[in-house]
């Protein structure tokens, strides 16, 4: 077995930090500047900008599973426009194939509840591209006969990105608009939902999300509590100071459910986001996912 990450971000290296195999993994950035933090996370890194380098294409020749993790543009899918010939012709050990995408592609339902059986009805031009790229995965996936896994994930989360974090640089806030709610995901969980799937070649659509929707600044005065602090005060969402991007997902409200990767054996490390707070403030791990022991020695 052999791992290829195009887009070896931060639910890469959780997937590769969840290596119990011992498979090799490589992954691409565009920055040499993240090399040493690829390594340190046991990811041989590669440079991918746009265009396959002759590294890249050898290193594809001997992947037995593909995972693709950069967003499309409005040029299309870079990863497609680039390898996508390799994909087809010069990858004969590949098994598998696993595209990262959103729960975006759902688009607004008002607050019900979704699975993967539901309308894709994207709203933003982002998750209107995600649905185009996903088609044309899964149809090379049907040209060349390979499971192609469509992982749509929600609010990614983790070591360094979460509420405890926020709260302590000053960055949290409680935006409040009634009956919105949010679906999460912890990095871990998608690297599990990803071997999971990897260990039986599955294909598929599969929502890799938690099971608990909940309203954000409800997530914002857990983490608070845990913490000690005053929770930041509620904000009304329609007099808060938004970006255009941010403003768009409160335009967005659906309930997403897990049903599918359940079915193929997945079980959640976490479940909800109270879950995720308390294990990573009981130990240490929500600033950097190094524990207090580890970082006492450091």
């Amino acid at each position: 077995m052999q791992v290829f990450i195009f887009g070896a971000g931060y639910s890469g290296k959780a997937f590769s930090r969840a290596n119990q195999r011992g498979a090799p993994v490589l992954g691409t950035t565009r920055s040499l500047q993240k090399f040493d933090a690829l390594r340190s996370a046991g990811i041989e890194p590669l440079l991918f900008d746009g265009a396959t380098t002759n590294e890249i294409e050898d290193a594809l020749a001997t992947t037995t599973h593909l995972v693709i993790s950069v967003a499309p543009d409005e040029a299309g899918d870079p990863v497609l426009d680039a390898a996508g010939a390799a994909v087809r012709t010069g990858m004969p050990a590949l098994r598998w194939i696993g595209y990262l995408s959103t729960v975006g592609v759902y688009g607004d339902h008002d607050g019900a509840w979704v699975d993967e059986k539901a309308e894709c009805k994207p709203v933003s031009k982002r998750s209107v591209m995600r649905v185009a790229a996903e088609q044309e995965w899964l149809k090379l996936g049907q040209a060349i006969e390979k499971p192609v896994a469509i992982l749509r994930l929600s609010g990614i989360y983790g070591p360094g990105r979460n509420a405890l974090v926020n709260l302590e640089d000053g960055t949290a806030r409680r935006l409040v608009k009634p009956g919105q709610v949010f679906n999460r995901i912890h990095c871990d969980d998608i690297a599990g939902a990803l071997w999971r799937l990897i260990e039986g070649d599955t294909g598929g659509v599969f929502n890799v999300t938690d099971d608990e929707p909940a309203p954000p600044q409800d997530v914002v005065a857990y983490a608070a509590g845990l913490m000690g602090v005053e929770p930041p005060p509620e904000i009304a969402f329609e007099t808060a100071q938004l970006s255009p991007m941010a403003r768009s997902f409160y335009g967005e409200n659906k309930r997403v459910a897990n049903t599918a990767i359940k079915a193929a054996g997945y079980r959640f490390r976490y479940p909800n986001y109270r879950v995720a707070l308390e294990r990573m403030w009981a130990d240490g791990t929500w600033r950097n996912g190094e524990p207090r022991s580890a970082m006492k020695r450091s």
